[in-house]
């Protein structure tokens, strides 16, 4: 069960709006994504929000990953995206590969400034925080 959950909140992106408004082209982009990463999709599902007065929707995107998940949620009408990305290590160490897709996603936002966590996850140890 031990694995590597790593989140990262993106800030004035500049990437093309389609990324942050088109589910199917992100959902896409997402799994294209995983699998140069090297992890394995098993499952995907985007949903759309309708536009409010602030601007256009956003999207959520989540890929089920044989190794556990990548989520995205953006907020067009600020710029903003958050990323979450999850790997367990039962059948090998995923670690590099989740690091890697976390990588790309931000190349693929462009964004101005970035807040990373990751947080070591299923340690007999009781945890720790990088």
């Amino acid at each position: 069960m031990q694995g590597l959950h790593l989140t990262a909140d993106l800030h004035h992106c500049r990437c093309d709006m389609r990324w942050l408004t088109d589910a199917d082209a992100l959902l896409a982009a997402c799994e294209a994504r995983v699998q140069a990463a090297g992890l394995r999709p098993v499952a995907r599902l985007a949903h759309a929000f309708p536009a409010t007065a602030a601007g256009p929707g956003g999207v959520t995107a989540t890929v089920l990953l044989a190794e556990s998940h990548l989520c995205i949620h953006t907020w067009p009408e600020r710029g903003a995206v958050t990323l979450d990305v999850y790997v367990c290590n039962g059948s090998g160490d995923h670690e590099a590969a989740a690091r890697n897709l976390e990588a790309s996603l931000l190349t693929l936002f462009v964004p101005m400034r970035v807040q990373q966590q990751a947080l070591r996850r299923g340690d007999l140890q009781g945890g720790m925080t990088e």
